[in-house]
């Protein structure tokens, strides 16, 4: 017997940008598409480099997480794509304070660098949450 496969998607994060869900809910397990740091009302990305794009991100995720009925709490795995490695100290202060604040266990994480992501953006994160 399958679990069904449900979608989650919010107007506080940006439409999907292809044919895909902003996330799938199936059983106790939420599988959500990666974010890049597009204005969920403009459609654009934001203005500036990889700190403002890394928040965005990460609001993106936030809202789709709470359209889900979790937070960032639930994530237990993350998978962070960055067009440049340079990038990475940037990119992960912000991310500790969405995912790590002190005494808060983080998600497991994979991070890469790739040769490029949608609409040219510098950061794509994309989660992996647990209903508990």
């Amino acid at each position: 017997m399958s679990e069904k496969k449900t979608a989650v998607s919010t107007k506080s994060a940006p439409a999907a940008i292809g044919p895909y869900s902003q996330a799938i809910r199936v059983g106790d397990t939420l599988y959500a598409s990666g974010q890049v740091g597009l204005d969920p009302a403009t459609g654009q990305l934001v203005p500036g480099g990889v700190e403002e794009q890394t928040v965005r991100v990460l609001e993106n995720v936030k809202a789709v997480l709470a359209e889900a009925g979790l937070d960032f709490g639930a994530v237990v795995k993350t998978t962070v794509f960055l067009k440049n490695m340079t990038d990475f100290t940037a990119m992960n202060a912000i991310y500790e304070r969405y995912f790590a604040p002190e005494g808060v266990v983080p998600p497991a994480r994979s991070t890469v660098a790739v040769a490029s992501l949608p609409k040219d953006a510098l950061v794509e994160i994309e989660v992996l949450a647990r209903y508990l």
